[in-house]
């Protein structure tokens, strides 16, 4: 019996090891990473909530840890970006995106979400009217890069991607977003990968057009997709990371054969 006992506390002894070293995968940006609850009740689903369709969740865990209507700025200052630091560890993986939310107020009694346009170290400082606490303010490049550091200190690594486009058309074209260069410069100079989901995406809505995207896609508003549109755009974050040379997160993905077999 006793033999029995200590074979039991063994095994479980070796499961708990096994998924303490399994690597985490930490999702953060705004909605259009998840929506609400990520459970799409609104009809309305964001890609952070369907890309672990594409993943061997036996090998990486996922954690979606986006919320709506989050900037680069309010994510951290909410103490989100804290809360996952604590257990961020050697061999995680962080992938990013924001932008959308940053472009609005620095300081208004309703949101106050903006971050200063660009990469440099400027700052503003302010009284926030909403929170109603002193802060100072730093650029959309500051905030990423510091993202990107505290998760290379913590030897995990970095996955930074372009907003994803909306709906949005300008003689015949989607204009492509001004954070997409932004993003780009924040991963280059603070060491993480990058991935151009703006023009991935972009590209491929430009072989429909305004009305049958808000159709097929964006049926709510010109921000936010369906379950559809959603779809297309974590598969078009997997075609971006298997771009990514060296970058090991590559080895959890499954093939396509895997994915439907599992879907079955």
């Amino acid at each position: 019996m006793k033999k029995y006992i200590f074979l039991v506390l063994s095994c479980i002894c070796l499961i708990s090891a096994k998924q303490k070293t399994k690597p985490t995968l930490y999702i953060i940006g705004d909605s259009t990473v998840k929506n609400g609850s990520g459970k799409g009740s609104d009809g309305q689903w964001g890609w952070g909530s369907i890309v672990y369709e594409h993943f061997d969740t036996t090998k990486i865990h996922i954690e979606n840890h986006a919320i709506g209507g989050r900037s680069s700025r309010t994510f951290l200052t909410e103490g989100r970006w804290d809360k996952i630091l604590k257990n961020l560890k050697k061999g995680d993986y962080v992938m990013m995106q924001f932008g959308h939310n940053d472009g609005g107020a620095i300081n208004d009694t309703t949101r106050a979400r903006g971050s200063i346009k660009g990469t440099g170290e400027e700052t503003q400082e302010i009284d926030n009217m909403l929170t109603k606490k002193h802060e100072i303010v730093h650029s959309y490049g500051w905030y990423m890069r510091k993202y990107i550091t505290e998760t290379n200190e913590k030897g995990a690594t970095a996955i930074v991607f372009s907003p994803v486009p909306r709906n949005v058309w300008k003689e015949g074209k989607i204009p492509r977003d001004g954070y997409t260069k932004w993003a780009a410069e924040s991963a280059q100079t603070a060491g993480a990968f990058f991935v151009d989901l703006n023009e991935m995406v972009a590209s491929k809505y430009e072989l429909s057009n305004e009305a049958k995207l808000k159709a097929d896609f964006f049926p709510i508003d010109h921000t936010h997709t369906n379950f559809a549109g959603a779809k297309l755009n974590a598969a078009t974050v997997v075609e971006g990371i298997k771009t990514l040379k060296d970058c090991k997160i590559n080895k959890f993905l499954l093939t396509a054969r895997q994915i439907r077999k599992r879907s079955k």
